[in-house]
């Protein structure tokens, strides 16, 4: 080619046009027909860029050949004048299939639309409305395990997919500054005050007492004793609190561990580079009364019945298994009520739209959250909230599990897990599988610089192509890029690299839809394998200074999408490695 097309258009308004050119043929063939007009991407590489299986779907009801028909279309979108334009050859293939391959010149206007958008390519316009996304959400009763890792950068992730797509983000952490747990970790922390420890006569064991087993033994009850003997005062994000000293001030105590274990958690979330909209405590649900509110709204509502000494909700008049108990004999609620409670709040604050992450152990609380809400005949619409569930993970250190931290006393912490490691390695790791797959983190790949680590694969491909700017000019701009002929692009490296690089905005909305931000892991991977296929095929810094600016472009595009990429997950994007 010695020129690009006297009219271009971006690489996605292109697509947009070859779709629909697309439905009008399908219209004309069975009314209706044009609204399912869609692209699919050919399994096979080399079968072209595009793939269309209308004509299969439509032999049966129009009831002629599938392959005919496919003829009959391929010769109605060649007249297109769209198809005409960005399209080089249709094919068929098999029982009907239609394989697009478009011309160097339509996969071209990418690198224009990505250098030309920056930082913002693949955003969506602002849609007005707002997600509330809830994570990690964890008590505070000791320092973040990697099972809260994995789940803080699934829902930053998430936070940042809908970012992609317009949403107005609000990433809310919600915990229990009261209740048994809190109670225990209280307890736990006055006898380290006192000077007892693990194993002496007086910490409790299962054999005396059934609430045993949730004492807190790890070394960072004792710091949280030594601080409070000291006077301390602690300052976390929603919270601060000095300590007295006073062995038996009981809410004393409570309250500076409480504050304590919020400041451990800050760091942990400030070594992930991870921060809250808003701390939202389950006490307020009951000191604003908004648990007696909502109880009194399902019992008013006809939704619930006495039975035992106990307060049941009709669950199962919503789809749950079984009735649930509310209020227990003692008087006390179950724990599904206050999140009743909870997210009847998130709907009244405007959040049409709620994501909640949490632990694959919360899928039975589901069904009856979800219950309450709908007896509470608020408006609240049906499957509200969404949710992510996990898996927990293990990790695997020189070949053995790793089950133990000095600083927890009976798991790996996040913060373990950062300082072996990386924060970058971490959030790509822990984001590279779909979240209820069980999944290993392995210590040593996660620190090794080859191919077999992603995190590394993929932020050397951006090195790499800064490297290479950088051989262009020291000071580069690729503001010089944005408008460069690109005609010198139609290697089919360079080709099937800038197909990927146009699946990016696609891939944000999918895996935006999906809650999937492993989609993104994966596309950087593939993208990652792409650049180095084309770096090995074609040298970039020739002599000829069209064919140098063209390839110049197409890097500096490449590095972008990645860059862009890797900020969706959190990670960073190295000039240099």
């Amino acid at each position: 080619m010695t020129g690009r097309p006297v009219e271009s258009r971006p690489m996605l308004s292109v697509k947009q046009e070859l779709l629909a050119a697309l439905a009008g043929e399908l219209e004309k063939l069975s009314p209706g027909a044009g609204a399912r007009a869609a692209f699919e991407n050919p399994k096979v590489a080399a079968h072209g860029d595009f793939a269309c299986t209308a004509a299969m779907q439509l032999a049966k009801p129009l009831q002629q050949n599938p392959r005919a028909l496919g003829e009959q279309l391929k010769a109605a979108l060649e007249a297109t004048p769209a198809f005409g334009q960005w399209v080089q050859a249709i094919e068929i293939a098999g029982p009907g299939f239609l394989n697009i391959r478009l011309k160097p010149a339509a996969k071209q206007q990418i690198v224009s639309e990505v250098l030309a958008q920056g930082a913002r390519f693949g955003f969506q316009g602002d849609r007005g409305e707002k997600v509330l996304v809830e994570f990690v959400s964890a008590n505070p009763t000791g320092p973040l395990h990697v099972g809260h890792g994995r789940q803080a950068a699934i829902g930053d992730a998430i936070s940042n997919l809908y970012a992609t797509q317009g949403w107005r983000v609000h990433r809310e952490f919600y915990y229990n500054d009261a209740g048994v747990q809190i109670d225990t970790l209280t307890k736990s922390t006055q006898l380290r005050a006192k000077g007892f420890k693990p194993g002496d006569a007086c910490w409790p064991t299962d054999a005396d007492n059934p609430l045993a087993k949730n004492f807190y033994n790890g070394d960072y009850i004792a710091d949280i004793a030594q601080a409070f003997l000291n006077k301390e005062t602690v300052k976390a994000d929603d919270r601060e609190f000095s300590a007295n000293g006073d062995v038996e001030d009981y809410d004393n105590i409570r309250q500076f561990a409480v504050a304590y274990l919020r400041n451990e958690q800050d760091k942990d979330l400030q070594a992930f580079n991870l921060k809250f909209d808003q701390y939202y405590l389950e006490s307020s649900l009951y000191a604003n009364g908004h648990v007696d509110a909502t109880v009194q709204r399902l019992v008013a509502n006809g939704k619930t019945y006495e039975q035992d000494g106990a307060l049941w909700l009709k669950s199962t008049d919503y789809g749950d298994d079984k009735d649930r108990v509310m209020r227990k004999q003692d008087g006390t609620y179950t724990y599904f009520v206050p999140d009743v409670a909870y997210h009847i709040q998130k709907w009244q604050r405007g959040f049409a739209k709620v994501v909640n992450i949490q632990g694959t152990d919360h899928h039975g609380t589901i069904a009856r959250v979800r219950a309450g809400l709908q007896a509470a005949q608020v408006g609240i619409p049906q499957g509200y909230p969404d949710y992510v569930l996990h898996t927990m993970v293990r990790v695997v250190k020189n070949g053995e599990e790793v089950k133990i931290s000095k600083r927890a006393g009976s798991y790996v912490t996040l913060r373990d897990l950062i300082e072996w490691t990386s924060k970058d390695a971490v959030r790509f790791f822990l984001l590279s599988r779909k979240p209820d797959t069980e999944y290993t983190f392995d210590v040593d790949l996660a620190v090794a610089q080859n191919n077999d680590n992603p995190v590394y694969y993929v932020q050397y491909a951006h090195a790499r192509i800064c490297s290479v700017l950088r051989g262009w000019r020291e000071s580069y701009d690729v503001a010089e890029l944005r408008d460069v002929d690109l005609a010198a692009l139609d290697g089919p490296q360079a080709q099937a690299l800038m197909l990927l690089l146009a699946k990016y905005p696609e891939m944000l909305t999918a895996a935006a839809q999906g809650n999937a931000p492993h989609d993104v892991t994966f596309y950087l991977r593939d993208l990652a394998a792409a650049y180095h296929s084309y770096y090995d095929a074609e040298r970039i810094l020739v002599d000829d200074e069209r064919v140098k600016r063209a390839r110049l472009a197409l890097v500096a595009a490449t590095a972008q999408v990645l860059h862009n990429g890797l900020a969706v997950l959190g990670v960073s994007a190295p000039a240099r490695m």
